[in-house]
């Protein structure tokens, strides 16, 4: 019987391929778009249409390889590597700073360059947060209730969203704050001591903004984008554009004219714009089926694992992604004020398409090994 038991333990189930197959099927389709909305920037730039496309082409094929490749990884192994996670995460951004390593573009320093090589730490140090995070809260969860067992999840999320905010990079911070306050609620924290938290990080919102004048700028393009429509409402006007022309079939894949230079940032932040306008909004719609069909597979995961610390870990990796989607489909459309941040899987970026992509890989080892663990059983 031992022995059926440990074969058992090395041969994991097959998962739920249908959140596999998702995953890999909307990072193909941003490979397309990607080439869609960047040739003409790139052939204006680089002198080659197919720059970015071949960069995504290139982390697409790494993000598949290090999916694949964590899903045969026993997710208990991951508990001992949270703390050196964190660390990694807070030690990469803080490397943004120093001069030499740290690359600088539209005013921020967001990324790391070694060579032709650019690393963006933020992608990473969301993944890390979530394996220290699902790492602490499992070992004893009934402490987690309490505000003072929650000090040092706290501890680490401020301390990552200090070392983004100061990059400057407002989107991520906010990204990495509802993910902290996000793993807070998996974890089962008290609504006292969540409402604790969340009441000074309401208040923190407003005075972030308005400690820099281009946060204000910004707020102030998000009211009324037709009063500057040559400087800060400019962006958020060509997007609304893309979004209007695409009307209820699109104009037809690669047929895009906000991607004529039009549109800042059509291959990244932007990128959901070109896609409405070339799609539809039965494109539109179909395309945010089938991300929220990876969050609820995602979460049904996440529920279904058998221990505690694989519910926090897939539930807090499909969290993040479902925030990312939601901030950039918001920002896109005018609902809250503009800001850099890439729609996961799809927009051009290698550095958050294969940390993505290995998260997800990691959610969809859960489910494997979950297979497994109720054979034994």
């Amino acid at each position: 019987m031992q022995k059926r038991n440990k074969a058992l333990k090395k041969a994991p189930g097959k998962g739920d391929v249908f959140f596999l197959a998702a995953v890999l099927l909307l990072a193909a389709y941003g490979v397309v778009c990607v080439y869609s909305a960047s040739y003409y920037n790139a052939q204006v730039q680089y002198g080659d249409g197919a720059f970015f496309f071949r960069k995504q082409l290139i982390g697409y094929c790494i993000g598949a390889a290090a999916m694949v490749g964590l899903s045969f990884l026993d997710y208990e192994k991951l508990r001992r590597i949270g703390v050196p996670a964190l660390l990694v995460s807070l030690a990469l951004l803080a490397l943004v700073f120093v001069p030499g390593l740290g690359k600088s573009n539209y005013g921020a320093t967001r990324w790391i360059a070694v060579g032709p090589i650019t690393v963006q730490p933020s992608e990473i140090a969301k993944l890390g947060f979530v394996l220290f995070a699902a790492g602490y809260f499992s070992k004893d969860p009934a402490r987690m209730r309490t505000l003072r067992g929650c000090l040092p999840v706290l501890a680490a999320g401020i301390g990552v969203c200090l070392l983004i905010l100061l990059e400057p990079n407002m989107s991520v911070t906010m990204c990495v704050g509802a993910l902290m306050l996000g793993m807070l609620f998996l974890a089962g924290i008290s609504k006292k001591a969540l409402a604790c938290i969340c009441i000074p990080v309401l208040f923190a919102v407003p005075v972030l903004i308005a400690m820099e004048p281009y946060r204000l700028q910004r707020l102030s393009a998000f009211m009324d984008p037709w009063a500057s429509p040559k400087d800060e409402g400019y962006q958020l006007i060509q997007s609304l554009y893309g979004l209007a022309n695409g009307n209820l079939f699109g104009v037809g894949l690669f047929q895009s004219r906000q991607k004529f230079r039009f549109l800042p940032f059509a291959e990244s932040d932007f990128i959901l714009s070109v896609i409405a306008e070339e799609t539809g909004f039965f494109g539109v719609l179909a395309l945010f089926l089938l991300i929220g069909f990876i969050v609820w597979r995602g979460f049904c995961i996440a529920a279904r694992s058998g221990n505690f610390y694989g519910f926090l870990l897939a539930g807090g990796i499909t969290l993040a992604f479902a925030v990312q989607c939601a901030l950039n489909a918001l920002v896109v459309s005018g609902c809250i004020p503009p800001t850099g941040l890439p729609l996961p899987l799809v927009s051009a970026g290698n550095t958050s398409l294969i940390v993505t992509m290995a998260g997800m890989g990691i959610v969809y080892g859960v489910s494997r090994h979950t297979q497994s663990e109720r054979r034994i059983q």
